[in-house]
């Protein structure tokens, strides 16, 4: 292995993490420069390939969180692979164990997934690392020297447009739910984790002191750990009172913790991002088990409304089990609920993912369905038996893609959205409705990396 100065040169590398300062490269960089390694870490999502980098190092280890980081550093592990043959292959993250036969295949010897930093000392000091790792660790500080600058991240768009520097942290992993299309599930099987609270203090006060002045805290969901949470948020006030953040928390835990929404209001959270993911009482409960109702969700919504929080829903948009109508019943319960502002446009077009591991596998409806897995797309495919589902899904994604570019507003882009469906269904499209008297129309603040998976 590449040496410099007597220390093993370690790469990092993230391809992709929604617009953030990756956590996932600070965090082990902490732990393998501790334990004596050089460490360099490359954010691939802001940065250009360096290959001279990895033509030197003796270790070099992919941050693989999600699956269109995965993809995207597929071929990333197999130039480096090319250029440094001898250096030591390594994969880490969520989406890490899940595809271990194919990383093997590549010749990544290291696969780590849960609690990774343990696992990546092997790259320093060699001995047995787990596939996934479960235990209780002590965090250290997350080290963000040598990656990009804040401002070259996703920023906070705050209504009348004025933006904040964003920057973000963990105080969790894992979860404690089951619900059957998440991936955190094959890894952490209803276990959750905890970042020490004083790592994310200090991990917030480095940030601050580059530059933040908006906190997104990356946690599955932030309420797992109630206690925790509500201890973090007030700590965060009390010390940077400017300071604004988001979280994402379940429905299902919104209402079983609603006594603390108004201490997020007057902690200064901006928004928070709840995976509602459905409308339909079936799907929510019998194929997705997310632990709600479509009451739940019109609740909460009610709730946030009434306390002057802002909600931002996410969905999966299309799947098997979605028709077209029950595609525009999706877009009506949006609409009348008065969240047209609130939900990102990206999410009018998400198609469900089946990764490897995935717990819809266990399910009669889906075997049915579901295809062989696609080891390209890193998923299982599945084809909609009516296929004026995918032809919509297709022309939204299309289309909507061209209307952000474009910059045009939610509201424009939601009412092109509800005439193509009206016009995927052979009818008039039904007027949309208009903000209920004496509520003004609300702007959300929203960050400006869109996407989320």
């Amino acid at each position: 292995m590449c040496q410099t100065g007597g220390s093993l040169r370690v790469v990092l590398i993230s391809t992709y993490e929604l617009g953030r300062q990756p956590f996932g490269l600070a965090s082990p960089a902490a732990w393998l420069r501790e334990a004596g390694a050089e460490v360099v870490c490359l954010d691939l999502a802001r940065q250009e390939l360096d290959e001279d980098v990895l033509r030197t190092a003796g270790a070099i280890a992919f941050y693989l969180p999600m699956h269109t980081a995965t993809r995207l550093a597929i071929p990333v592990i197999r130039r480096a692979r090319e250029l440094n043959p001898a250096a030591h292959l390594c994969a880490y993250g969520l989406y890490a164990p899940v595809n271990a036969a194919l990383l093997r295949e590549m010749g990544v010897r290291t696969i780590a997934g849960g609690e990774f930093e343990e696992a990546l000392l092997t790259l320093v000091h060699p001995g047995p690392a787990a596939l996934i790792s479960l235990g209780k660790q002590r965090f250290l500080t997350p080290d963000r020297s040598g990656l990009p600058p804040l401002e070259q991240y996703a920023q906070l768009v705050w209504p009348g447009g004025a933006r904040r520097t964003v920057g973000y942290t963990e105080t969790s992993r894992g979860c404690k739910h089951l619900c059957r299309h998440c991936p955190v599930v094959p890894v952490y099987q209803g276990h959750f984790r905890i970042v020490q609270r004083d790592i994310v203090m200090e991990d917030i006060r480095w940030q601050v002191a580059a530059g933040a002045q908006h906190i997104t805290f990356g946690d599955p969901d932030f309420f797992n750990g109630i206690g925790h949470a509500i201890e973090l948020v007030r700590a965060l006030h009390d010390e940077f009172p400017q300071v604004t953040y988001d979280a994402t928390i379940k429905v299902e835990h919104l209402l079983q913790h609603c006594k603390y929404l108004p201490l997020l209001r007057e902690t200064g959270c901006a928004f928070v991002v709840s995976a509602v993911e459905s409308v339909d009482d079936y799907v929510l409960g019998h194929i997705l088990e997310k632990g709600h109702t479509r009451a739940d969700f019109v609740c909460v919504t009610r709730m946030f409304r009434e306390l002057g929080l802002a909600l931002a829903p996410t969905f999966v948009a299309f799947h098997p089990w979605m028709t077209l109508e029950g595609y525009a019943g999706l877009l009506a319960a949006i609409a009348e609920l008065d969240l047209m502002e609130h939900v990102s446009p990206v999410q009018l077009t998400i198609r469900l993912l089946i990764p490897a591991g995935s717990r819809l596998l266990e399910l009669p409806e889906a075997a049915a369905g579901i295809g062989e897995f696609d080891a390209q797309a890193l998923s299982y495919r599945w084809v909609h038996s009516d296929p004026r589902v995918d032809g919509l899904q297709r022309e939204l994604e299309a289309d909507i893609a061209r209307a952000m570019a474009a910059k045009y507003d939610r509201r424009t882009i939601f009412r092109r959205a509800w005439e193509m469906t009206y016009a995927a269904l052979s009818a008039d499209a039904p007027r949309l409705p208009d903000v209920p008297p004496g509520r003004a129309r609300v702007t959300v603040p929203y960050l400006t990396e869109p996407w989320y998976c």
